[in-house]
């Protein structure tokens, strides 16, 4: 009721159109080091950010403030910064035919609030499971953290929707050896539900048994040798193709990619996926911040890029149809980003990867 409301102050204040996001967000955190508590923070806060739209021209401001008489002042205030700035040829809301009019439910909160002393708990367990690794000396501590944020868009082209996320994380950071010898590794896991987590014992392992691997390193020699990425390192090779295809980078003609399209970037037989629409995941949505609805898509299908990623300013630069994958947050315009991005796996095992390498 609010956001409408605000899109009314908005056109009664000369704006052409407008939109309105709504942020409400809650988090605890917790950390503890060599058994003894180091943090413990809790907070709440809720935004609010308007983007009005005068012809060509659009201004954002955002508030904490909601009092109805703040927020009427607000609108008015976007609007006299909207036809004060330089006219932007490609901005604009959706048009009502490519709104999103139902989505799933994409299951993004478990409804629990957990205690402090429950992740307390957690981080105990972690770095006590860590320490407990032979060849362990010392511990950076452990993190365990939750949070849920609520997202309401509404837009002057009648569009109206919301949901719910919420997150749990936990990490552990121990050393090993002595001197310059000394090595430091880490584990950690986030999920949207408690049951997805990896367990704290399990963490508190990993981490230990890392950190042990690392120690007495010899230096190879220089050889052309293959390659097996840790999935911890792994993830940063195709967020380097994430921003290539970013439809804002593409069209101020920066992205190394730019003339790729449909062109085979990678072997046959790999496919990258951005999928917003996963049950549980990290990066899901049902629609984008644009208020388009959101699909699953094969960026790189047998090797070959199909399509960039495109908000509707993006789009409109290019040419193109929007992708849905707009982003934004309460003070700025939407941007093009990913979702659940990811490369899709193999026939392989990782014991398979490597068992096929004599040197590497």
């Amino acid at each position: 009721n609010l956001l409408t409301d605000l899109m009314k102050w908005a056109k009664a204040a000369g704006a052409d159109a407008a939109d309105a996001l709504y942020v409400n967000g809650e988090s605890i955190s917790v950390a503890q080091r060599l058994g003894k508590r180091e943090k413990l923070e809790s907070s709440e806060g809720r935004d609010l950010g308007l983007r009005v739209f005068v012809g060509k021209r659009q201004a954002f401001v955002s508030s904490t403030d909601f009092d109805p008489k703040a927020l009427r002042t607000l609108a008015g205030r976007a609007v006299d910064m909207a036809r004060a700035v330089p006219e932007d040829p490609v901005c604009g809301i959706a048009p009502e035919e490519m709104l999103a009019r139902s989505w799933p439910d994409l299951d993004l909160d478990d409804k629990r609030r957990p205690s402090a002393r429950a992740l307390i708990a957690m981080t105990a367990e972690a770095e006590d499971a860590a320490r407990s690794v032979k060849g362990v000396m010392n511990s950076e501590g452990a993190e365990a953290g939750w949070g849920r944020t609520t997202v309401v868009l509404a837009a002057s082209n009648g569009f109206v929707g919301g949901y719910r996320r919420g997150g749990y994380s936990l990490s552990c950071s121990v050393l090993a050896g002595e001197g310059t010898g000394m090595e430091r590794d880490y584990e950690w896991t986030s999920a949207v539900h408690l049951e997805d987590l990896m367990s704290a014992a399990k963490v508190g392992r990993n981490a230990g048994k890392f950190v042990v691997a690392r120690l007495n390193p010899r230096k190879a020699a220089n050889a052309r040798l293959p390659v097996v990425y840790d999935r911890r390192v792994s993830g940063s090779l195709i967020g380097h193709l994430a921003g290539a295809i970013n439809g804002r980078a593409v069209a101020r003609g920066t992205s190394f990619l730019k003339d790729k399209m449909g062109a085979k970037i990678f072997a046959p037989g790999i496919r990258v996926i951005d999928n917003p629409l996963r049950k549980r995941g990290l990066g899901s949505k049902p629609f984008d911040a644009e208020g388009l609805p959101t699909k699953r898509c094969a960026v790189v299908d047998d090797g070959r890029l199909t399509t960039w990623l495109l908000d509707l300013a993006a789009a409109r630069q290019l040419n193109l149809k929007p992708t849905g994958h707009a982003s934004r947050g309460t003070s700025g315009p939407p941007s093009p980003t990913t979702s659940n991005f990811y490369l899709e796996k193999g026939e392989h095992s990782v014991a398979d990867l490597i068992g096929d390498i004599k040197s590497g």
